[in-house]
Protein backbone atom coordinates (compact mmCIF):
# COMPACT_ATOMS: atom_id res chain seq x y z
CA UNK A 1 0.00 0.00 0.00
CA UNK A 2 3.27 2.24 0.69
CA UNK A 3 4.39 1.97 -2.83
CA UNK A 4 0.70 2.82 -4.26
CA UNK A 5 0.64 5.94 -2.22
CA UNK A 6 4.34 6.81 -3.49
CA UNK A 7 2.90 6.34 -7.07
CA UNK A 8 0.24 8.72 -6.50
CA UNK A 9 2.62 11.28 -4.88
CA UNK A 10 5.44 11.17 -7.02
CA UNK A 11 3.82 10.33 -9.76
CA UNK A 12 0.12 11.51 -10.23
CA UNK A 13 -0.33 11.13 -14.05
CA UNK A 14 0.72 7.97 -15.34
CA UNK A 15 -1.42 4.61 -15.96
CA UNK A 16 -0.67 3.61 -12.55
CA UNK A 17 -1.23 7.12 -10.82
CA UNK A 18 -4.86 7.60 -12.36
CA UNK A 19 -5.80 4.02 -11.65
CA UNK A 20 -4.75 4.65 -7.97
CA UNK A 21 -6.09 7.93 -7.43
CA UNK A 22 -9.47 7.06 -9.09
CA UNK A 23 -10.00 3.72 -7.83
CA UNK A 24 -9.14 4.55 -3.90
CA UNK A 25 -12.08 6.33 -3.86
CA UNK A 26 -14.40 3.84 -4.17
CA UNK A 27 -12.28 1.48 -2.14
CA UNK A 28 -11.62 2.77 0.78
CA UNK A 29 -13.62 2.56 4.06
CA UNK A 30 -16.79 4.46 4.29
CA UNK A 31 -15.93 7.60 6.14
CA UNK A 32 -18.44 9.33 9.06
CA UNK A 33 -18.74 12.09 6.82
CA UNK A 34 -20.14 10.12 4.12
CA UNK A 35 -22.75 8.93 6.43
CA UNK A 36 -23.67 12.27 7.83
CA UNK A 37 -24.46 13.64 4.24
CA UNK A 38 -26.07 10.66 3.26
CA UNK A 39 -27.80 10.30 6.77
CA UNK A 40 -29.07 13.65 5.90
CA UNK A 41 -29.93 13.33 2.48
CA UNK A 42 -31.89 10.16 2.69
CA UNK A 43 -34.13 11.90 5.52
CA UNK A 44 -34.68 14.88 2.39
CA UNK A 45 -35.67 11.80 0.16
CA UNK A 46 -38.38 11.14 3.21
CA UNK A 47 -39.21 14.08 2.94
CA UNK A 48 -40.02 13.98 -0.92
CA UNK A 49 -42.11 10.78 -0.19
CA UNK A 50 -44.18 11.75 2.51
CA UNK A 51 -45.28 14.75 0.09
CA UNK A 52 -46.04 12.71 -2.55
CA UNK A 53 -47.66 10.08 -0.35
CA UNK A 54 -50.06 13.03 1.33
CA UNK A 55 -50.15 14.37 -2.57
CA UNK A 56 -51.81 11.26 -3.81
CA UNK A 57 -54.05 11.02 -0.50
CA UNK A 58 -55.25 14.32 -0.37
CA UNK A 59 -55.20 16.19 -3.88
CA UNK A 60 -52.73 18.57 -6.14
CA UNK A 61 -55.44 20.83 -3.84
CA UNK A 62 -52.73 20.71 -1.20
CA UNK A 63 -50.42 22.86 -3.96
CA UNK A 64 -50.84 26.50 -4.42
CA UNK A 65 -52.63 26.44 -7.92
CA UNK A 66 -55.10 28.56 -8.98
CA UNK A 67 -57.48 29.36 -11.25
CA UNK A 68 -55.37 30.59 -13.87
CA UNK A 69 -52.40 29.18 -12.79
CA UNK A 70 -53.06 25.89 -13.83
CA UNK A 71 -49.02 25.37 -13.96
CA UNK A 72 -47.19 25.65 -10.97
CA UNK A 73 -43.69 24.40 -8.77
CA UNK A 74 -43.99 21.36 -10.36
CA UNK A 75 -43.58 21.83 -14.01
CA UNK A 76 -41.10 24.60 -13.04
CA UNK A 77 -39.35 21.99 -11.19
CA UNK A 78 -39.56 19.26 -14.17
CA UNK A 79 -37.95 21.62 -16.83
CA UNK A 80 -35.37 22.79 -14.24
CA UNK A 81 -34.27 19.13 -14.08
CA UNK A 82 -34.39 17.72 -17.18
CA UNK A 83 -32.16 20.74 -17.87
CA UNK A 84 -29.50 19.81 -15.47
CA UNK A 85 -29.70 16.68 -17.10
CA UNK A 86 -28.46 18.31 -20.75
CA UNK A 87 -24.86 18.70 -19.67
CA UNK A 88 -23.48 14.79 -19.01
CA UNK A 89 -24.67 13.73 -22.30
CA UNK A 90 -23.30 17.07 -24.27
CA UNK A 91 -19.90 16.42 -23.19
CA UNK A 92 -19.81 12.86 -23.11
CA UNK A 93 -21.22 12.61 -26.70
CA UNK A 94 -20.97 16.28 -28.87
CA UNK A 95 -17.63 16.64 -27.34
CA UNK A 96 -16.27 13.23 -27.90
CA UNK A 97 -17.64 13.66 -31.32
CA UNK A 98 -15.31 16.69 -31.61
CA UNK A 99 -12.49 14.84 -30.22
CA UNK A 100 -12.54 16.91 -27.02
CA UNK A 101 -9.92 15.29 -24.93
CA UNK A 102 -10.62 17.55 -22.18
CA UNK A 103 -14.04 15.92 -21.28
CA UNK A 104 -12.61 12.59 -19.71
CA UNK A 105 -11.69 14.21 -16.63
CA UNK A 106 -15.33 15.48 -15.93
CA UNK A 107 -16.93 13.40 -17.91
CA UNK A 108 -18.26 10.55 -15.80
CA UNK A 109 -19.61 12.07 -12.90
CA UNK A 110 -21.69 14.50 -15.23
CA UNK A 111 -23.04 11.13 -17.04
CA UNK A 112 -24.32 10.01 -13.51
CA UNK A 113 -25.72 13.96 -12.89
CA UNK A 114 -27.62 13.43 -16.33
CA UNK A 115 -29.32 9.99 -15.11
CA UNK A 116 -29.98 11.35 -11.28
CA UNK A 117 -31.33 14.52 -12.88
CA UNK A 118 -33.60 13.23 -15.55
CA UNK A 119 -34.67 10.59 -12.31
CA UNK A 120 -36.21 13.70 -10.27
CA UNK A 121 -37.35 15.74 -13.59
CA UNK A 122 -40.00 12.01 -14.17
CA UNK A 123 -41.59 12.62 -10.74
CA UNK A 124 -43.16 15.69 -11.36
CA UNK A 125 -45.00 15.22 -14.64
CA UNK A 126 -46.31 12.52 -13.20
CA UNK A 127 -47.76 13.60 -10.14
CA UNK A 128 -49.05 17.11 -11.18
CA UNK A 129 -51.93 15.01 -13.63
CA UNK A 130 -53.66 14.99 -10.26
CA UNK A 131 -55.20 10.98 -10.62
CA UNK A 132 -52.13 9.73 -10.29
CA UNK A 133 -53.87 6.25 -10.45
CA UNK A 134 -54.90 7.12 -13.93
CA UNK A 135 -51.65 8.18 -15.22
CA UNK A 136 -51.10 5.13 -17.68
CA UNK A 137 -53.12 6.94 -19.82
CA UNK A 138 -50.07 8.83 -20.88
CA UNK A 139 -48.65 5.76 -22.63
CA UNK A 140 -48.63 4.94 -25.90
CA UNK A 141 -50.20 2.06 -25.05
CA UNK A 142 -53.96 0.36 -25.84
CA UNK A 143 -55.91 -0.92 -23.21
CA UNK A 144 -58.97 -2.90 -22.13
CA UNK A 145 -61.07 0.24 -22.45
CA UNK A 146 -59.93 0.97 -25.56
CA UNK A 147 -59.07 4.32 -24.42
CA UNK A 148 -56.19 5.37 -26.28
CA UNK A 149 -53.62 8.14 -25.81
CA UNK A 150 -54.04 11.68 -27.42
CA UNK A 151 -50.84 11.56 -29.47
CA UNK A 152 -51.42 15.60 -29.90
CA UNK A 153 -51.03 16.03 -25.88
CA UNK A 154 -47.38 17.09 -25.27
CA UNK A 155 -47.47 15.07 -22.17
CA UNK A 156 -47.13 12.13 -24.32
CA UNK A 157 -44.51 13.60 -26.62
CA UNK A 158 -42.65 14.47 -22.61
CA UNK A 159 -42.22 10.72 -21.97
CA UNK A 160 -41.25 10.01 -25.40
CA UNK A 161 -38.77 12.21 -25.04
CA UNK A 162 -37.35 12.25 -21.54
CA UNK A 163 -38.10 8.20 -21.23
CA UNK A 164 -35.57 7.50 -24.75
CA UNK A 165 -33.11 10.07 -23.63
CA UNK A 166 -32.71 8.17 -20.28
CA UNK A 167 -32.48 5.30 -21.80
CA UNK A 168 -29.64 6.42 -23.89
CA UNK A 169 -27.73 8.11 -21.34
CA UNK A 170 -27.77 5.22 -19.21
CA UNK A 171 -26.22 3.13 -21.87
CA UNK A 172 -23.73 5.64 -22.61
CA UNK A 173 -23.03 5.75 -18.70
CA UNK A 174 -22.83 2.29 -18.36
CA UNK A 175 -20.65 1.05 -21.59
CA UNK A 176 -18.21 3.84 -20.49
CA UNK A 177 -17.82 2.29 -17.14
CA UNK A 178 -17.21 -1.37 -18.21
CA UNK A 179 -13.59 -0.98 -18.35
CA UNK A 180 -13.16 0.98 -15.07
CA UNK A 181 -15.57 -1.66 -13.50
CA UNK A 182 -13.35 -4.22 -14.48
CA UNK A 183 -10.25 -2.44 -13.31
CA UNK A 184 -11.76 -2.82 -9.75
CA UNK A 185 -12.87 -6.31 -10.32
CA UNK A 186 -9.07 -6.91 -10.33
CA UNK A 187 -8.11 -4.74 -7.42
CA UNK A 188 -11.28 -5.79 -5.32
CA UNK A 189 -9.63 -8.18 -2.26
CA UNK A 190 -13.19 -9.19 -1.20
CA UNK A 191 -14.97 -11.99 -2.63
CA UNK A 192 -18.40 -10.15 -2.84
CA UNK A 193 -16.87 -6.72 -4.88
CA UNK A 194 -14.95 -9.44 -7.09
CA UNK A 195 -18.80 -10.93 -7.93
CA UNK A 196 -20.06 -8.06 -8.79
CA UNK A 197 -17.90 -6.05 -10.37
CA UNK A 198 -16.53 -9.18 -12.09
CA UNK A 199 -20.70 -9.27 -13.03
CA UNK A 200 -20.95 -5.69 -13.86
CA UNK A 201 -17.75 -5.74 -16.13
CA UNK A 202 -19.28 -7.86 -18.40
CA UNK A 203 -16.20 -10.19 -18.52
CA UNK A 204 -13.84 -7.50 -19.93
CA UNK A 205 -10.37 -8.52 -20.14
CA UNK A 206 -8.81 -5.92 -22.31
CA UNK A 207 -8.12 -7.30 -25.18
CA UNK A 208 -8.05 -5.84 -28.93
CA UNK A 209 -11.31 -6.75 -29.95
CA UNK A 210 -12.91 -6.09 -27.23
CA UNK A 211 -11.57 -2.19 -27.26
CA UNK A 212 -12.23 -2.65 -31.03
CA UNK A 213 -16.17 -3.20 -30.18
CA UNK A 214 -16.35 -0.89 -27.24
CA UNK A 215 -14.82 2.25 -29.17
CA UNK A 216 -17.21 1.36 -32.15
CA UNK A 217 -20.29 1.03 -29.56
CA UNK A 218 -19.37 4.00 -27.59
CA UNK A 219 -18.96 5.80 -30.96
CA UNK A 220 -22.61 4.71 -32.50
CA UNK A 221 -23.91 5.71 -28.91
CA UNK A 222 -22.53 9.45 -29.22
CA UNK A 223 -23.85 9.56 -32.07
CA UNK A 224 -27.46 8.49 -31.14
CA UNK A 225 -27.46 10.64 -27.94
CA UNK A 226 -25.67 14.10 -30.01
CA UNK A 227 -29.59 14.55 -31.23
CA UNK A 228 -30.89 13.65 -28.44
CA UNK A 229 -29.27 16.60 -26.34
CA UNK A 230 -30.99 19.09 -28.72
CA UNK A 231 -34.44 17.09 -29.22
CA UNK A 232 -35.21 16.64 -25.65
CA UNK A 233 -35.01 20.13 -24.13
CA UNK A 234 -36.94 21.23 -27.73
CA UNK A 235 -39.77 19.21 -27.06
CA UNK A 236 -40.04 20.38 -23.52
CA UNK A 237 -40.35 23.27 -24.78
CA UNK A 238 -42.60 22.84 -27.09
CA UNK A 239 -45.30 22.06 -24.49
CA UNK A 240 -45.30 25.55 -23.65
CA UNK A 241 -44.75 27.02 -27.43
CA UNK A 242 -48.01 25.16 -29.24
CA UNK A 243 -50.30 26.72 -26.35
CA UNK A 244 -52.11 30.25 -27.40
CA UNK A 245 -50.65 31.82 -23.80
CA UNK A 246 -48.88 34.94 -24.60
CA UNK A 247 -44.96 34.73 -24.40
CA UNK A 248 -45.20 31.41 -24.65
CA UNK A 249 -46.36 31.07 -28.54
CA UNK A 250 -43.44 31.29 -29.98
CA UNK A 251 -40.82 29.82 -32.38
CA UNK A 252 -37.68 31.16 -30.59
CA UNK A 253 -38.44 28.40 -27.79
CA UNK A 254 -36.58 25.43 -28.88
CA UNK A 255 -33.06 26.68 -29.09
CA UNK A 256 -33.78 29.35 -26.10
CA UNK A 257 -34.28 25.96 -24.16
CA UNK A 258 -31.65 24.19 -25.38
CA UNK A 259 -29.15 26.68 -24.91
CA UNK A 260 -30.62 27.32 -21.32
CA UNK A 261 -30.29 23.78 -20.42
CA UNK A 262 -26.73 23.72 -21.39
CA UNK A 263 -26.50 26.36 -19.38
CA UNK A 264 -27.56 25.14 -16.07
CA UNK A 265 -26.37 21.72 -17.03
CA UNK A 266 -22.54 22.98 -17.31
CA UNK A 267 -23.46 25.16 -13.82
CA UNK A 268 -24.37 22.02 -11.98
CA UNK A 269 -21.89 20.13 -13.43
CA UNK A 270 -19.10 22.69 -12.22
CA UNK A 271 -20.65 23.03 -8.68
CA UNK A 272 -20.07 19.42 -8.17
CA UNK A 273 -17.01 19.14 -10.04
CA UNK A 274 -15.25 21.44 -7.82
CA UNK A 275 -16.37 19.71 -4.73
CA UNK A 276 -15.35 16.35 -5.79
CA UNK A 277 -12.23 17.28 -6.91
CA UNK A 278 -11.65 19.21 -3.38
CA UNK A 279 -13.02 16.10 -1.40
CA UNK A 280 -11.18 13.13 -3.46
CA UNK A 281 -8.03 14.72 -3.73
CA UNK A 282 -8.09 15.01 -7.69
CA UNK A 283 -7.11 18.37 -8.62
CA UNK A 284 -4.32 16.66 -10.77
CA UNK A 285 -6.79 15.20 -12.94
CA UNK A 286 -9.58 17.91 -12.52
CA UNK A 287 -7.40 20.47 -13.23
CA UNK A 288 -8.48 24.24 -13.68
CA UNK A 289 -7.99 24.10 -17.30
CA UNK A 290 -11.03 21.70 -17.44
CA UNK A 291 -12.94 23.93 -15.26
CA UNK A 292 -11.38 27.20 -16.82
CA UNK A 293 -13.15 25.36 -20.57
CA UNK A 294 -16.64 24.79 -18.78
CA UNK A 295 -16.91 28.74 -18.25
CA UNK A 296 -16.17 29.48 -21.61
CA UNK A 297 -19.00 27.25 -22.72
CA UNK A 298 -21.57 28.96 -20.14
CA UNK A 299 -20.12 32.29 -21.03
CA UNK A 300 -20.86 31.29 -24.55
CA UNK A 301 -24.57 29.87 -23.66
CA UNK A 302 -25.02 32.49 -21.34
CA UNK A 303 -24.64 35.27 -23.73
CA UNK A 304 -26.88 33.24 -26.10
CA UNK A 305 -29.71 33.01 -23.11
CA UNK A 306 -29.75 36.74 -22.45
CA UNK A 307 -29.92 37.28 -25.90
CA UNK A 308 -33.46 35.16 -26.39
CA UNK A 309 -34.36 37.12 -23.75
CA UNK A 310 -33.75 40.71 -25.69
CA UNK A 311 -35.48 39.26 -28.98
CA UNK A 312 -38.45 38.32 -26.91
CA UNK A 313 -39.06 41.93 -26.20
CA UNK A 314 -38.03 43.35 -29.17
CA UNK A 315 -40.57 40.40 -31.00
CA UNK A 316 -42.98 41.72 -28.47
CA UNK A 317 -42.60 45.30 -29.40
CA UNK A 318 -42.11 45.02 -33.17
CA UNK A 319 -45.28 42.76 -33.48
CA UNK A 320 -47.85 45.35 -32.56
CA UNK A 321 -49.96 42.17 -30.78
CA UNK A 322 -51.03 44.37 -27.26
CA UNK A 323 -51.33 40.79 -25.73
CA UNK A 324 -47.46 39.81 -26.21
CA UNK A 325 -46.39 43.42 -25.54
CA UNK A 326 -48.46 43.23 -22.21
CA UNK A 327 -46.91 39.85 -20.87
CA UNK A 328 -43.31 41.00 -20.94
CA UNK A 329 -43.68 44.60 -19.67
CA UNK A 330 -45.63 42.97 -16.86
CA UNK A 331 -42.65 40.68 -16.49
CA UNK A 332 -40.05 42.99 -15.96
CA UNK A 333 -42.66 45.20 -14.11
CA UNK A 334 -45.46 43.69 -12.60
CA UNK A 335 -46.10 41.20 -9.50
CA UNK A 336 -43.32 38.74 -10.50
CA UNK A 337 -40.72 41.71 -11.25
CA UNK A 338 -38.67 40.50 -8.43
CA UNK A 339 -38.38 37.10 -9.78
CA UNK A 340 -38.08 38.48 -13.60
CA UNK A 341 -34.83 40.71 -12.18
CA UNK A 342 -33.56 37.94 -9.95
CA UNK A 343 -32.91 35.82 -13.52
CA UNK A 344 -31.70 38.37 -15.45
CA UNK A 345 -29.11 39.27 -12.85
CA UNK A 346 -28.16 35.27 -12.31
CA UNK A 347 -28.05 34.60 -16.15
CA UNK A 348 -27.10 37.57 -17.85
CA UNK A 349 -25.03 39.24 -15.12
CA UNK A 350 -22.96 36.96 -13.37
CA UNK A 351 -21.60 35.20 -16.86
CA UNK A 352 -19.85 38.23 -17.78
CA UNK A 353 -17.27 37.78 -15.11
CA UNK A 354 -16.03 34.44 -17.23
CA UNK A 355 -14.72 37.33 -19.93
CA UNK A 356 -11.77 37.96 -17.37
CA UNK A 357 -9.16 34.73 -17.03
CA UNK A 358 -8.27 35.67 -13.09
CA UNK A 359 -12.03 35.33 -12.30
CA UNK A 360 -12.52 32.67 -14.68
CA UNK A 361 -10.31 30.46 -13.39
CA UNK A 362 -10.97 31.48 -9.64
CA UNK A 363 -12.59 28.45 -7.56
CA UNK A 364 -14.27 30.49 -5.16
CA UNK A 365 -15.23 33.03 -8.12
CA UNK A 366 -16.84 29.83 -10.20
CA UNK A 367 -17.96 28.28 -7.55
CA UNK A 368 -20.55 30.96 -6.61
CA UNK A 369 -21.08 31.98 -10.06
CA UNK A 370 -22.25 28.41 -10.65
CA UNK A 371 -24.98 28.64 -8.23
CA UNK A 372 -26.14 31.57 -8.83
CA UNK A 373 -26.65 30.42 -12.44
CA UNK A 374 -28.37 27.15 -11.01
CA UNK A 375 -30.80 29.52 -9.30
CA UNK A 376 -31.36 32.40 -12.27
CA UNK A 377 -32.54 29.52 -14.95
CA UNK A 378 -34.94 28.34 -12.14
CA UNK A 379 -36.31 31.13 -11.65
CA UNK A 380 -36.49 31.48 -15.43
CA UNK A 381 -38.88 28.79 -15.55
CA UNK A 382 -40.80 30.42 -12.97
CA UNK A 383 -41.24 33.36 -14.70
CA UNK A 384 -42.22 31.41 -17.83
CA UNK A 385 -44.78 29.49 -15.99
CA UNK A 386 -46.31 32.88 -14.14
CA UNK A 387 -47.08 33.88 -17.30
CA UNK A 388 -50.59 32.12 -16.82
CA UNK A 389 -51.12 34.53 -13.89
CA UNK A 390 -52.18 37.33 -15.79
CA UNK A 391 -53.95 36.03 -19.04
CA UNK A 392 -56.48 37.55 -21.17
CA UNK A 393 -60.00 37.89 -18.86
CA UNK A 394 -58.27 40.30 -15.97
CA UNK A 395 -61.61 39.50 -13.73
CA UNK A 396 -59.65 35.67 -13.33
CA UNK A 397 -56.10 37.32 -12.43
CA UNK A 398 -54.16 36.16 -9.26
CA UNK A 399 -51.45 35.56 -7.82
CA UNK A 400 -49.89 32.24 -7.31
CA UNK A 401 -47.87 31.34 -3.62
CA UNK A 402 -46.15 28.05 -3.18
CA UNK A 403 -47.04 26.39 -0.10
CA UNK A 404 -45.36 23.93 2.26
CA UNK A 405 -45.89 21.35 0.11
CA UNK A 406 -44.84 22.51 -3.17
CA UNK A 407 -41.38 23.51 -1.27
CA UNK A 408 -41.13 20.10 0.50
CA UNK A 409 -41.72 18.04 -2.97
CA UNK A 410 -38.72 20.58 -4.30
CA UNK A 411 -36.26 20.16 -1.77
CA UNK A 412 -37.08 16.64 -1.41
CA UNK A 413 -35.90 16.36 -5.04
CA UNK A 414 -32.54 18.07 -4.24
CA UNK A 415 -32.57 15.21 -1.74
CA UNK A 416 -33.02 12.53 -4.21
CA UNK A 417 -30.72 13.88 -6.62
CA UNK A 418 -27.46 14.14 -4.21
CA UNK A 419 -28.31 10.91 -2.67
CA UNK A 420 -27.71 9.29 -5.23
CA UNK A 421 -24.65 11.14 -6.55
CA UNK A 422 -23.71 10.36 -2.90
CA UNK A 423 -24.11 6.50 -3.60
CA UNK A 424 -22.17 6.87 -6.91
CA UNK A 425 -19.35 8.26 -5.32
CA UNK A 426 -18.96 5.73 -2.58
CA UNK A 427 -19.32 2.69 -4.44
CA UNK A 428 -18.18 3.43 -8.37
CA UNK A 429 -15.62 5.50 -9.99
CA UNK A 430 -16.09 9.24 -10.26
CA UNK A 431 -13.31 9.16 -13.32
CA UNK A 432 -13.05 7.34 -16.40
CA UNK A 433 -9.45 5.87 -15.82
CA UNK A 434 -9.54 4.51 -19.52
CA UNK A 435 -10.40 7.82 -20.89
CA UNK A 436 -7.86 10.07 -18.95
CA UNK A 437 -5.33 7.63 -19.66
CA UNK A 438 -6.27 7.49 -23.05
CA UNK A 439 -4.77 11.34 -23.31
CA UNK A 440 -1.26 10.68 -21.71
CA UNK A 441 2.01 10.62 -23.16
CA UNK A 442 2.20 6.82 -22.67
CA UNK A 443 -0.67 5.98 -24.38
CA UNK A 444 1.00 7.43 -27.71
CA UNK A 445 2.61 4.43 -29.49
CA UNK A 446 5.61 6.16 -30.08
CA UNK A 447 6.27 7.19 -26.37
CA UNK A 448 9.69 6.98 -25.02
CA UNK A 449 10.02 6.72 -21.37
CA UNK A 450 13.72 8.36 -21.48
CA UNK A 451 12.60 11.45 -23.27
CA UNK A 452 14.07 11.01 -26.45
CA UNK A 453 11.67 11.87 -28.73
CA UNK A 454 9.66 9.56 -30.97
Amino acid sequence: MSSNSEIVQTEPNTFAGITESVSRVAERKTTPLWLLLIGATGSLVMVLLGSLGFLVYEGIGIWGLNVPVAWGWAIVNFVFWVGIGHAGTLISAILFLFRQQWRTAINRFAEAMTIFAVMCALIFPGVHVGRIWAVYWIFPIPNQMSLWPNFRSPLLWDVFAVSIYFTCSALFWYTGLIPDLATLRDRAVSKVKKIIFGVLSLGWRGGNRQWKHYELAYLILAGVSTPLVLSVHSVVSTDFAVSIVPGWHSTIFPPYFVAGAIFSGFAMVLTLGIIVRKVFALEHIITVMHLEKMNKIMLLTGMMVGYAYAMEFFIAWYSGNIYESFTFVNRAFGPYAWAYWTMVSCNVIVPQLFWFKKLRTSIVVMFIASILINVGMWFERFVIVMSLARDYLPASWDYYSPTIWDILTFVGSFGLFLFLFLIFCRFLPIVAMSEVKGGLPEADPHYDPNGGGH
